[in-house]
C-alpha cells in the first residue's frame, strides 16, 4: 500500500486535510500527517518509508530526498516550487510537481488589496488616491497575472502586459494591451504587478534600471518571490524617488532599512500570504492529492516540473 504524507510546517486548513485524507483513502492508500513540526529531524523521520509527499513552503532538499528511500513523487501545493531541489529530485528518481492555478485568485486579490491599502494611505484618515484611471503592468501573464488583469479592469485601470511566452493575441482577447519589451511595460505603468518565477534568469532582475523608468507615483507590487528583486537597486530608487512605493507579499532582506527611512511608502506582509485563504488551501491541497492518485494509477505527469 502506497503511503502518502502531508508534511506542513504551516498547516493546511482542516477542511483541506480532511479532503486530502478522503481522496487518499478512497484510492486505497495510507494517509499520514505531519503538521507544525519543529525540527528537520522530524521531517526526515516522517519521510523514511513514504511513497508520496505533499508540502507547502516546506523545503525538500538532498538531505530529505536521501532519507526518503521509497519516495516516488513530491507535490508542492501551490505554483512556486523553488523550495524543492529539482536536480536532486531527478537524481533520486523522484517526480516533482506543483499545482498551478489553484492559488491564483487568492494571490491576485491580495495584490489588488495591497494596492488599495497603499493608495488610500493605509486608511490613516488623510486623502488618498484611486485606482480608476491608473495604468498597471502585468509582468508575466500566467495564471495569477490573468486574475490580476481581470480585477484591475474591474477597478477601471488600463492594463498592459509583458510575457515573451504568451501570445499578444491572448492578451488582447482579455482586454490587455501587450507590450514588446519589459522596459516599455515599466515606462508606461504607474503600477507594476510582478508574477515572474525565481530562477537563474530572473533573480535580482528587478532593480534600479527598470524601476527608474516608472512614471511619477510609481508602485511596485511583488506577490512573486523576494529573490527577483535587486534590493540594492530598490534602496537606491527609494532614496532617489520620494514618489516610489513598494508592496510585497514577503518581507525583503532590506526590511529594517526601509522601515527606518521610508515610512508610509511600503507594506510587507509578515509572512507569505498569497495562498492564505480557505479556498486556496482547499484547491491546492485537493489538487495535490488528485495528482498523486493519477500518477500512481495511470502514470500521469502533467504538472511535473523536473525532468
Amino acid at each position: 500500500m502506497n503511503k502518502i504524507l502531508v508534511a506542513t510546517d504551516k498547516p493546511f486548513a482542516a477542511s483541506a486535510v480532511n479532503g486530502i485524507k478522503k481522496i487518499t483513502e478512497e484510492a486505497g492508500y495510507e494517509f499520514r500527517l505531519l503538521e507544525k513540526y519543529t525540527s528537520k529531524a522530524q521531517l526526515l523521520e516522517a519521510v523514511a518509508d513514504v511513497e508520496a509527499l505533499i508540502i507547502r513552503s516546506d523545503v525538500v532538499d538532498a538531505e530529505v530526498l536521501d532519507a526518503a528511500k521509497n519516495l516516488k513523487i513530491v507535490v508542492r501545493a501551490g505554483a512556486g516550487y523553488d523550495n524543492i531541489d529539482l536536480a536532486s529530485a531527478t537524481a533520486h528518481g523522484v517526480v516533482a510537481m506543483n499545482t498551478p492555478g489553484q492559488n491564483s485568485n487568492a494571490v491576485a486579490e491580495l495584490a489588488l488589496g495591497m494596492m488599495v491599502y497603499m493608495a488610500r494611505g493605509a486608511f490613516n484618515g488623510a486623502s488618498g488616491t484611486e485606482l480608476r484611471g491608473k495604468t498597471i503592468g502585468i509582468h508575466a501573464y500566467g495564471n495569477v497575472g490573468r486574475y490580476v488583469a481581470a480585477i484591475a479592469k474591474g477597478f477601471g485601470m488600463t492594463v498592459y502586459g509583458f510575457d515573451p511566452f504568451v501570445s499578444a493575441d491572448v492578451m488582447k482577447a482579455d482586454g490587455v494591451i501587450p507590450v514588446a519589451t519589459v522596459e516599455e511595460l515599466y515606462t508606461k505603468c504607474q503600477y507594476v504587478s510582478l508574477h515572474i518565477p525565481a530562477n537563474d534568469k530572473t533573480k535580482k532582475s528587478i532593480g534600479k534600471a527598470l524601476l527608474s523608468l516608472m512614471p511619477k507615483g510609481a508602485t511596485l507590487v511583488n506577490t512573486a518571490r523576494k529573490e527577483v528583486i535587486d534590493e540594492e537597486g530598490l534602496m537606491e530608487v527609494f532614496a532617489e524617488r520620494p514618489d516610489f512605493k513598494y508592496l510585497s507579499d514577503i518581507e525583503p532582506g532590506c526590511k529594517e532599512a526601509v522601515i527606518a527611512n521610508y515610512a508610509g511608502r511600503f507594506f510587507f506582509t509578515p509572512k507569505k500570504m498569497g495562498a492564505q485563504t480557505s479556498e486556496a488551501n482547499n484547491n491546492a491541497g485537493l489538487a495535490a492529492a488528485n495528482q498523486i492518485v493519477a500518477f500512481f494509477k495511470d502514470g500521469v505527469t502533467t504538472f511535473q516540473v523536473n525532468k
